[in-house]
């Protein structure tokens, strides 16, 4: 969505004319199917709170991507100092607050305006990280974007989601953080697949008291199964394969793109429209976050990290 630093991929050198062009029609597709995948899994997840709850969702996402990604990445456990530790653990501390913040959210407001106050996390990240002036614009546009998004006090949008979508955004910014940190110490996805074996680890007993025996439901195991499909794995694999010839630049911007993609998804799934008011607000969201992208391409230090798991 955002300016992500992490480990960077490093920008390919591609062939220019129209060869380039059709060049990267081939990994700009790979990152819009990720985030498709992602906010459409996201849709499917709010179908499914009114089964489990939240934090059973959270629970089933987290167990079923982390399970996936162990066997995959098969990350080695030995050989790691205690200071690798303590950043994986923190990673997936940060994975699984951003995760359950972000459903309670969605259980509360639409899904357009929730990834909207998500993405103002790294938005706020980004900015503060250039320190350049013309930064003073795009942070004011996105607070232009809130206000119209709040109608001026919220008064459309559930206080309680609004913060919870806040929150998400904030721990969105610390696993940004992490990420970055986490990469440079452990190889390929291997740091990822730990992270989100904590996570899941960690929110196992809330989900198992919030949800109960409802968590062996066989209906709901496989919608559980299939939103950490949609949501982690497959975006995340995805993104992978594109960043290997797409320049990070590119990455961010498209994935700046998500909230609006997010608002399709909870129109096409889940029956939620928006005034013009708010699709012109996400409209100064994503503008802001662009802006945001773009000024770190002049100063040479956008870098990306994986997608976030919500």
């Amino acid at each position: 969505m955002t300016v992500t630093p992490s480990t960077a991929a490093p920008t390919p050198v591609t062939p220019t004319g129209r060869q380039r062009r059709l060049g990267s029609l081939g990994p700009v597709g790979l990152v819009l199917a990720g985030a498709i995948s992602v906010q459409f899994g996201g849709a499917l997840a709010v179908t499914l709170i009114p089964r489990a709850g939240a934090p059973g969702v959270v629970t089933l996402r987290l167990l079923a991507a982390a399970v996936v990604l162990l066997l995959v990445c098969r990350p080695r456990l030995r050989g790691h100092s205690r200071t690798d530790w303590g950043t994986v653990i923190a990673f997936g501390i940060a994975m699984g607050a951003m995760n359950g913040l972000f459903y309670e959210a969605v259980a509360r407001i639409p899904l357009g305006p929730a990834v909207t106050l998500e993405v103002l996390g790294p938005l706020t990240l980004s900015v503060l990280a250039s320190r350049r002036a013309v930064n003073a614009l795009w942070a004011g546009l996105a607070l232009l974007g809130v206000f119209l998004l709040g109608g001026g006090g919220f008064s459309d949008l559930d206080p309680i989601g609004v913060a919870f979508a806040l929150g998400a955004g904030a721990m969105w910014a610390v696993y940004i953080l992490f990420s970055a940190r986490t990469g440079r110490r452990f190889p390929q996805a291997d740091g990822l697949a730990l992270a989100m074996a904590v996570a899941a680890l960690l929110f196992l007993p809330i989900g198992i008291a919030s949800a109960g025996t409802r968590l062996l439901n066989p209906t709901i195991l496989a919608l559980g199964s299939a939103i950490a499909l949609l949501s982690s794995v497959l975006p995340y694999t995805l993104e992978l394969l594109a960043l290997r010839r797409l320049p990070a630049s590119t990455f961010a911007i498209l994935m700046s793109l998500e909230p609006a993609i997010a608002a399709t998804a909870g129109f096409l799934i889940l029956g939620q429209s928006l005034s013009l008011t708010e699709a012109a607000a996400i409209a100064l969201v994503i503008a802001a976050s662009i802006g945001a992208v773009r000024t770190q391409v002049g100063q040479g230090k956008v870098k990306v990290a994986p997608a976030p798991e919500a």
